[in-house]
């Protein structure tokens, strides 16, 4: 006899109380339970639902309906309703084990939603053990959350208090090995890690089961043995094989995390999957293999907020502005209060011929995000740009001290106080904002601008080289080091000006100072 394994809610049905209880219902809630047990079965969520709605409204205070409702809210991925749905259940049938083991599963799979769930989950076993004692089921995912919390002296308790024959079995060997890791003791753990991997029984889900825990114990060998069973028993499963792709994406190895996970690839492709191997594409630096994969998400799930935030970051990055500004224009649609999609889809309509439109967006984000200095840093740049001085100058000014907005608020400054003819202003805040940040390579250009004006052409030499050593396709810092070689007869005048003559055919940007200012996570 094995230990039943946390599945999917679609596989857990036999686990619902429905035949202990159906003998005490009347004869038309048991055919209503039937009917919507058979609807659950094969996968009509929607029909159970209405069967479930008209149920509840007609026998109100029925635990196994809720539990039911769970059940469907669960498959739905509607967390917060089936966790009120299974907590109604118990409410009205306190010791319904059914509702309760369900309620346990929900927190275990959404533990990634909930920063609550894994101690929520203990509370939930350890109500149903208050009760029934000798659950091997209760006591078995007992052990399993606190694992995951950390606690390896309460897993190993857990275990210990299960039949002997349940300990010999995979998910438990699996618990006890990772547990004995956490607790140091290695001989002990290392020879049930031996045990565990040569079991006749073993399953990918046995594994799959201690990988977080053993990643974040750091046992790579484990982790490496663990995979290389998998493979050399031929027990992958397609979420194996996307767990060890994920696996090697947090190791930084991309090429082979990307090869792994085409390989977990099943007919049809799930839509997290194309976004799993989007984001590799991304940090692997192929755009185009990461526009190729959202293009086929985009497909399957067009209202997806994510896939149109990624694919517009991607657009923007191959200066597709146009792509850019649809696909963004869609997600901030989709998620009109996400900060970084509005800052995104602002920085990008600021680079066109209305560059004004882009402002809403950039107040949006400082008003959804009001104490990141860096949204009033952009939205000065923003209002520069169009030509507000007076409100850039508002948004700039509280921001000259901060260390993070410092460099860029005293630069702006400058550049207004430039523009308003004052030299000495100009002067002294763009030496504040170089202070701030030596390595600013616009500031270094607008240095170098003064600099020439002030008639010192050696010092305006040296700040707009090291400007085009940061950034060499800087178009200002090329066209104002080519102004300067001419206007001093230097020699280097003829090869800057076909250097000038590259960055300016590579140029199709108005602006990208707003698309540094605040680095936009596409995933």
């Amino acid at each position: 006899m094995r230990i039943t394994r946390i599945l999917e809610f679609l596989l857990f049905i036999h686990f619902l109380a429905y035949p202990l209880l159906a003998q005490t219902v009347p004869q038309k809630l048991d055919l209503r339970l039937r009917q919507i047990q058979s609807l659950l079965q094969q996968g009509n969520t929607t029909e159970a639902r209405q069967h479930l709605n008209d149920a509840i409204h007609e026998f109100p205070t029925e635990p196994t309906l809720q539990n039911f409702l769970g059940v469907v809210e669960a498959q739905s991925g509607n967390y917060a309703a089936a966790e009120s749905a299974f907590k109604k259940a118990l409410q009205l049938s306190p010791r319904y084990t059914g509702a309760a083991v369900n309620l346990g599963r929900l927190y275990q799979e959404n533990s990634t939603k909930d920063p609550q769930a894994t101690t929520k989950g203990i509370h939930v076993y350890q109500t149903i053990l208050s009760y029934d004692p000798v659950s091997a089921e209760a006591q078995y995912q007992l052990s399993v959350l606190s694992l995951r919390n950390g606690q390896y002296l309460a897993a190993l308790t857990g275990l210990s208090k299960l039949p002997a024959e349940f300990q010999q079995n995979p998910p438990a060997m699996a618990v006890k090995c990772a547990a004995l890791s956490g607790t140091a003791q290695k001989t002990q753990a290392n020879a049930i890690f031996g045990q565990f991997l040569i079991h006749p029984q073993l399953t990918a889900d046995d594994w799959i089961l201690i990988l977080p825990i053993l990643e974040k114990q750091q046992r790579l060998d484990w982790i490496q043995r663990g995979f290389d069973t998998l493979s050399n028993r031929q027990l992958h499963t397609p979420e194996s094989l996307r767990q060890w792709g994920l696996y090697l994406e947090r190791q930084n190895e991309f090429n082979h995390a990307r090869e792994i996970l085409e390989k977990s690839v099943t007919n049809p492709i799930s839509v997290e999957l194309l976004l799993d191997l989007a984001r590799v594409a991304y940090k692997q630096r192929d755009l185009n293999g990461a526009l190729g994969y959202l293009a086929h998400a985009r497909e399957l799930d067009p209202r997806n907020f994510s896939i149109h935030f990624f694919f517009g970051i991607i657009c923007v990055e191959l200066e597709l502005l146009i792509d850019a500004t649809k696909s963004l224009e869609k997600a901030v649609s989709l998620n009109p209060e996400n900060p970084y999609a509005n800052y995104a889809l602002g920085a990008v309509l600021m680079q066109s011929s209305d560059s004004r439109k882009g402002l809403p967006y950039i107040e949006k984000y400082c008003q959804l995000l009001p104490k990141d200095p860096r949204g009033h840093l952009a939205l000065g740049a923003a209002y520069f740009q169009v030509g507000e001085q007076l409100l850039a100058s508002k948004e700039l000014t509280p921001l000259v001290n901060i260390p993070l907005t410092a460099a860029g608020a005293n630069y702006y400054l400058s550049r207004i106080a430039k523009l308003k003819g004052n030299q000495e202003d100009a002067y002294r805040l763009i030496q504040i904002s170089l202070n701030a940040n030596p390595d600013f390579s616009d500031a270094l250009v607008e240095l170098g601008q003064l600099e020439i004006r002030r008639k010192n052409f050696t010092a305006a030499g040296k700040a707009l080289q090291k400007a085009l050593e940061l950034e060499p396709d800087n178009f200002l810092g090329n066209m104002h080091l080519l102004r300067l070689y001419q206007a001093s007869n230097d020699p280097r005048a003829e090869e800057q000006q076909k250097r000038f003559d590259e960055v300016a055919k590579k140029r199709t940007e108005k602006e990208k100072s707003l698309l540094r200012t605040i680095e936009v996570r596409p995933y």
